[in-house]
């Protein structure tokens, strides 16, 4: 169950944590189908056993699927509750640090970095760090911008 936080409670929390995901298994089937949408089917993705012999040991997730699982893993981790849209802005920032082998599981630890006043509501900038279980190091950093409005 996601933390709940009003919008305008985040003008006065920047920099401390303030959600994390559940879990998320990354199975080979949601790699197969993620390269069937987007088209990008690199045998590291979508062939077990020649990724098998690459310096991955397995098959790894696209690191754009890691990435599009922000969406569920923020709303898994955190509901912002007095906002009305919620509305994708972009991205200043994306590290694909240690890869995803299919069967892995991650998930996301969020940070307000910066607010910015918008018309009809405020800008976030998600500190995003992307978990593998049992990995020593994320698998993706990202800054994130999501726009709130009331």
């Amino acid at each position: 169950m996601p933390s709940t936080i009003n919008l305008a409670q985040l003008i006065v929390q920047p920099d401390e944590p303030i959600g994390v995901s559940d879990w998320i298994d990354v199975s080979q089937d949601m790699i197969d189908a993620f390269a069937a949408t987007t088209g990008d089917t690199q045998w590291i993705h979508n062939d077990p056993v020649r990724a098998a012999a690459s310096p991955f040991g397995a098959p790894i997730a696209h690191g754009f699927l890691t990435l599009s699982l922000l969406t569920r893993m923020l709303s898994n981790a955190v509901a912002v509750a007095g906002a009305s849209m919620v509305v994708n802005y972009g991205l200043n920032k994306v590290r694909f640090i240690d890869p995803v082998p299919a069967g892995s599981r991650i998930r996301a630890r969020f940070t307000v970095a910066d607010l910015q006043p918008v018309d009809h509501g405020i800008r976030v900038t998600w500190r995003v760090t992307v978990e593998r279980e049992s990995a020593s190091r994320p698998c993706c950093a990202a800054e994130w911008l999501v726009q709130y409005y009331r």
